[in-house]
């Protein structure tokens, strides 16, 4: 049975979110919540870890995962970032938004969209997360916590130990924090992209297009 902490949503606490980066460095894969909807995380690099969490989504190679930075710098590591797409994410970020751009050399290439050689990135507005993240040092490879012939993300912190507490190494209980996805955008080209509406206001897209 997976660990159980119960974190403060607005006040985390340091000694908890120092044990659960500790437990993702160590191959753990953690449920956590962030701005739109629970997700499950582990470490970058982590291949072991990635492959249970494609176990418990029954998720095929060709899904892409996110990377959940802590903030733009971070972000701008591991995708290219235009001066037009710089301007458009200083912006948004943190909010319930994920941004396809093209990849550095940095991201691992199991994370990459093959053909395009691109990668989903964001910067959740959840304190939670972004404390988890600072202490990390680096982005969480991500994935909505949505199981198999499910449409819509678990939102319940008991439910998810109670229904995959056997399958993963940490539940963090940071509240209720939605159930609805984040807005895509693709900005890997010059004109903006609306993959998929979501919580996100994509209204400034629209108008661009």
């Amino acid at each position: 049975m997976s660990q159980f902490f119960q974190i403060h949503p607005e006040n985390p606490q340091a000694r908890l979110i120092k044990q659960a980066a500790d437990i993702i460095r160590g191959g753990g894969v953690v449920a956590y919540p962030t701005d739109s909807a629970y997700a499950l995380g582990c470490h970058l690099g982590d291949k072991n870890a990635l492959e249970r969490v494609r176990a418990i989504r029954r998720l095929d190679d060709k899904h892409n995962f996110t990377l959940m930075c802590s903030d733009l710098s971070e972000l701008g590591t591991y995708a290219k970032v235009d001066n037009t797409a710089f301007r458009l994410l200083k912006g948004l970020i943190p909010g319930p938004y994920t941004f396809i751009l093209r990849a550095t050399p940095e991201v691992p290439k199991r994370l990459l969209q093959p053909k395009r050689k691109s990668v989903g990135l964001r910067v959740p507005a959840n304190q939670i997360c972004l404390d988890l993240l600072a202490e990390l040092g680096e982005p969480l490879m991500s994935v909505s916590l949505i199981l198999p012939g499910e449409d819509l993300p678990m939102t319940d912190p008991y439910d998810i130990r109670d229904t995959i507490g056997n399958l993963v190494d940490l539940v963090i209980d940071g509240g209720y924090c939605g159930m609805e996805a984040t807005s895509v955008v693709d900005l890997i080209d010059e004109v903006p992209v609306i993959i998929r509406r979501g919580l996100g206001d994509v209204s400034q897209f629209e108008d661009s297009l």
